[in-house]
């Protein structure tokens, strides 16, 4: 009734695509290779210090965020203006609120001091995202 074309003990999700001639996976360059190596060792470090699962996942999709927007740099090489672009384009361009870019600012400084190993001074020509003024709702009769 339905084709079974894997085998008893190989489940159906595990199985390869049949080889098509003329087919090629396009190769990785060095600096995919460099940060998805980078991201491997972060994941890592989080892991060993016991950080939370979701703090992992944050941490991870934050710098996973910064290597694609400089994705012709290897992650050793991007700086302190390559962090301060990337924070201020949060700010600027992606209109974050400041949690967030405190969360990104976080995640990067994280990346530098313990999988790279480059402390990077702190961050003061970054833009700040401005927070809302909330003003009080006031009801009246």
């Amino acid at each position: 009734m339905f084709s079974n074309s894997h085998t008893p003990h190989e489940p159906w999700f595990q199985q390869e695509e049949p080889d098509q001639p003329g087919r090629q996976l396009p190769k990785a360059s060095h600096a995919e290779n460099a940060a998805e190596d980078a991201l491997r060792r972060l994941r890592a470090v989080i892991r060993a210090r016991h950080y939370s699962l979701r703090t992992e996942h944050a941490y991870v999709d934050w710098v996973r965020r910064y290597l694609a927007f400089h994705s012709s740099g290897v992650p050793a090489q991007l700086g302190v203006k390559h962090v301060t672009g990337f924070l201020s384009h949060l700010a600027n361009d992606r209109l974050v609120s400041p949690s967030t870019q405190n969360q990104a600012r976080a995640a990067i400084l994280f990346f530098y001091e313990h999988v790279l190993g480059n402390g990077l001074p702190w961050l003061d020509e970054v833009v700040q995202a401005k927070s809302t003024r909330r003003l009080p709702v006031v009801l009246t009769p």
